[in-house]
């Protein structure tokens, strides 16, 4: 148990050592803002809300003062304006299944046919040799 305990703390060290621990909080953040944005718009309007810097929210404030006093970059922001991409798809030919018959098949014979007279000629029988 103290093992887990020591690792645990060493690993929470790293991440504070390292600034990881902005990164964490601004996901949360990003997080936070989607789940408020959600609530009134769509789905796509509320990513670009959320992703919007010139929307931030407070924790987001908060982060970038933090960033700038440890002199870590902010993170990375989508342009305002970004340019169009232009996307080249060429489509199949769509499959169709058309029937040839539209009619029904007729279901086969559910017996065998019956013969219409006796065998002529009676069998052979077996002869001791």
């Amino acid at each position: 148990m103290s093992r887990r305990v020591a690792s645990l703390s060493l690993l929470c060290a790293w991440l504070c050592a390292s600034g990881a621990m902005l990164d964490v909080a601004q996901v949360f953040a990003w997080a936070r803002m989607y789940a408020g944005y959600a609530r009134t718009e769509s789905i796509v309007a509320s990513a670009r809300d959320t992703f919007d810097p010139g929307k931030p929210c407070a924790i987001c404030r908060a982060l970038s003062r933090a960033r700038e006093a440890c002199g870590l970059p902010a993170p990375a922001a989508a342009p305002a304006a970004p340019e169009k991409i232009v996307l080249i798809l060429e489509r199949a030919e769509p499959f169709i299944a058309l029937a040839d018959d539209p009619a029904w098949p007729e279901a086969p014979a559910a017996r065998a046919l019956a013969f219409a007279s006796e065998v002529p000629v009676p069998p052979p029988r077996f002869s001791p040799a």
